[in-house]
């Protein structure tokens, strides 16, 4: 789990915690981001009728673009 610093309204600050693996409790299906790239750096996702890019930067960020 990772925490990240937030500021907050007043002078202290609030953490949050973030799970990079999904919980029990979530619903959304999960994909991984390598597996519909191929093992490449970009993969196309279609909604209706519409083409996005999903890309995967040096960096390991995603980027999805139209």
């Amino acid at each position: 789990m990772d925490k990240i610093q937030t500021p907050h309204h007043s002078s202290e600050k609030q953490t949050l915690t973030v799970s990079a693996k999904p919980t029990p409790s979530d619903k959304a299906p999960a994909h991984d981001a390598r597996s519909l790239t191929e093992g490449g750096d970009q993969a196309r996702i279609v909604l209706d009728g519409q083409v996005y890019t999903l890309r995967i930067t040096r960096a390991g960020k995603l980027i999805l673009t139209k």
